[in-house]
């Protein structure tokens, strides 16, 4: 999501160099590095490939570079607290995963 938030932004400001090359995607292989990958499994820690992103096709150069840079962290933080909510909505009503799946099938 992380990736791909760079280049909807990027794209929306007039870049549309990551969907030229396929990688406005969530698709994760999309955005896979072999190396950065082979050190999430080794040593705990990875990386993606980074959305290729031109700025010189921005309406207005600076904006879009703050805009596109912060559009990554922000779906963290997004994915962070919908998270965090979820698992306080869980705990606040004792729901557990089998109590979920017996009202679904109820």
């Amino acid at each position: 999501f992380h990736e791909c938030a760079h280049g909807f932004v990027a794209y929306k400001l007039g870049d549309p160099t990551a969907k030229y090359m396929g990688r406005l995607s969530l698709n994760p292989l999309k955005h896979l590095d072999p190396i950065g990958a082979l050190c999430m499994v080794l040593c705990g820690f990875g990386w993606a490939k980074p959305v290729p992103v031109n700025p010189m096709k921005f309406r207005n150069y600076k904006k879009g570079s703050a805009l596109v840079s912060i559009a990554g962290v922000t779906v963290n933080l997004f994915f962070t607290k919908s998270i965090l909510f979820l698992l306080l909505f869980f705990f606040t009503f004792k729901l557990t995963f089998s109590k979920i799946i017996e009202y679904i099938n109820y």
